[in-house]
């Protein structure tokens, strides 16, 4: 054994510790959401409030792909706790194609807004859809993170850094996107049902 290999228990303490670094980053963001959202719940008092907007219907399509990533990266991990490369192989690649699907309707859903005569800066807008557009572009940078993460995952994976043993890159990634999913069926469904 040499100087940088690690005991099963050290692994296991190593592997502890970044899930938890990651679940206090996932904290922290869940915080900035809960203020947008408070935000969103005192501005909806506003006289200028829209009490009939209709959510775009790419964020309904957008909301079903989200949650087909986090089925796909699921079943990455089980995959390749099953030591089975060329399947987590294709999950993998196919939770990439949806997260970009995803971006695409979230693009689509804006320009579906300003179709409808809003918009979501200038003289021309209005609170509603300027929170809209903040929360919606505050999730798509957190999406961008996880894509990148995503990215390293595939260049790991087929650099062969993972294993049946060795999974921990893509459980955290899984992690990652797992909130990601929950974080945006939560703001869809606020901003649906909390007009």
């Amino acid at each position: 054994m040499n100087k940088y290999s690690l005991t099963p228990e050290d692994k296991a303490r190593n592997d502890r510790s970044y899930k938890l670094l990651l679940l206090f980053g996932m904290l922290s963001i869940t915080m900035m959401f809960a203020g947008l959202t408070s935000a969103f719940v005192v501005s909806k008092s506003r006289a200028d409030w829209l009490k009939n907007f209709q959510m775009p219907t790419a964020f309904y399509a957008s909301t079903a792909v989200i949650i087909a990533c986090s089925v796909t990266f699921h079943l990455a991990k089980r995959s390749i706790k099953a030591n089975n490369r060329s399947v987590t192989s294709l999950w993998l690649l196919a939770t990439l194609a949806l997260g970009a699907l995803f971006v695409v309707l979230q693009f689509m859903g804006f320009g579906q807004v300003i179709d409808m005569g809003y918009y979501f800066t200038g003289p021309a807008s209005n609170i509603t859809t300027t929170f809209l557009y903040v929360v919606t572009v505050v999730h798509l940078a957190h999406l961008a993170g996880g894509i990148i993460s995503l990215l390293v995952i595939i260049y790991n994976h087929f650099k062969q850094k993972y294993n049946a043993t060795q999974t921990l890159g893509i459980e955290l990634g899984a992690m990652y996107w797992h909130f990601l999913d929950l974080l945006w069926v939560y703001l869809f469904l606020f901003l649906y049902f909390f007009k």
